[in-house]
């Protein structure tokens, strides 16, 4: 970070430099931290991204920025002769966020909170002997454009929607299942009888690794509705809306009609989902997911989690129906609801002027502001 001068001595607003890990996952929250140091801070900023994790989506949302946080690309770095291309998104992401450097750092800011990971939390604020402090500064996650156009749809279906009626379906900006696993979930929707909307992708049969449910949109060309079962979308037409490849999941979660997400415990959809109050259903595909999906069911208590007995992982349609029915319609349900409203009191509490996180970023700026006009 830098403060510069003018022609008159006069220093100019501090600027910062952000480093995304390659993804759009990570893109948002790090561009929604630089906006978040620009409005309450008056610091410019820029975003530094990858080649490699490049797509119209992406151009978009750093696009939507304000003019006082602007963009740069790294090229891309192959990792072929690294890594198996099935594991490659895994290390890409351990490479980024792992190193001797963070020790001469001033801190780091995690995007976390103390309500959703208490020990976790208490264990960050407590570093080690030589390490730097730890500033966790969560919920980090993007702002809802309400001036979309709702291209989708989805915002208008929803409209139509009792409270708390629709299930949200949605595997983040890289998630994507199976053929076999897609038609498995079409029936247990089907099943279950429940309102949803699902964002569908198309489908990677690309082996068993887990790496291999890493979704690269600039590569599929395929439309991703065909691969749905035969005569599903007629069938369920009264009770489901299906859309391909996006869908404005901000302004989805906060509708008053989403009762529940499935999910693939990216971190920017569970912190996304708690802020808006909303339960999930916990279905992780790679990385660090499967430790949220951990967190969220047996921790805090505020996914359920589908039973994995089928062939090579398959979660089969009884079992969804079943974790679908029990999420919008059962005691349990209602227990997550209730955990998932106490979890948004607090994140709105702890960014509010005087709260935790509004704090824990006050005094990271300050030693950052110290630094520079010393």
């Amino acid at each position: 970070m830098a403060g510069e001068s003018d022609d008159r001595g006069a220093a100019r607003a501090p600027h910062v430099a952000l480093l995304s890990s390659p993804g759009m996952g990570h893109v948002v929250p790090v561009a929604e931290l630089a906006r978040r140091l620009h409005a309450e801070h008056g610091f410019t900023a820029t975003v530094v991204t990858y080649a490699s994790s490049d797509s119209a989506a992406q151009r978009a949302f750093l696009a939507s920025l304000p003019p006082a946080v602007g963009s740069a690309s790294l090229p891309a770095v192959p990792l072929d002769d690294l890594v198996a291309a099935g594991a490659a998104i895994d290390a890409y992401c351990w490479m980024v966020h792992h190193g001797e450097r963070y020790r001469d750092a001033d801190g780091i800011l995690v995007n976390t909170f103390d309500a959703i990971e208490p020990n976790a939390s208490a264990i960050l604020r407590q570093p080690e002997p030589g390490h730097p402090p730890v500033y966790p500064v969560g919920p980090v996650i993007r702002q809802p454009d309400n001036g979309d156009d709702d291209a989708t749809g989805c915002i208008r279906w929803l409209d139509t929607q009792p409270d708390k009626s629709v299930l949200f379906v949605s595997f983040g900006s890289g998630g994507a299942l199976s053929a076999a696993q897609m038609d498995e979930l079409a029936r247990g929707l089907e099943l279950s009888g429940q309102r949803f909307l699902w964002v569908v992708r198309s489908p990677t049969d690309s082996g068993a690794d887990p790496g291999a449910n890493y979704y690269d949109g600039s590569k599929s060309k395929d439309y991703p509705l065909k691969f749905l079962p035969s005569g599903f979308l007629e069938r369920t037409k009264e009770v489901g809306l299906v859309v391909p490849s996006w869908a404005p999941q901000v302004r989805v979660l906060g509708h008053r009609a989403t009762g529940a997400m499935l999910t693939h415990c990216g971190w920017n959809s569970v912190l996304e989902s708690v802020m808006h109050g909303v339960p999930m259903i916990a279905w992780p595909l790679y990385a660090e997911q499967r430790q949220n999906a951990v967190m969220l069911h047996e921790e805090i208590k505020v996914a359920l989690r589908p039973k994995v007995r089928g062939a090579d992982g398959m979660i089969l349609g009884e079992d969804i129906t079943k974790v679908v029915n029990d999420t919008m319609n059962s005691e349990e349900g209602d227990a997550m609801r209730t955990k998932v409203t106490e979890l948004q009191k607090a994140t709105r509490s702890g960014l509010a002027a005087g709260g935790m996180s509004h704090k824990t970023l006050n005094e990271m700026v300050t030693k950052w502001k110290e630094r520079t006009f010393a």
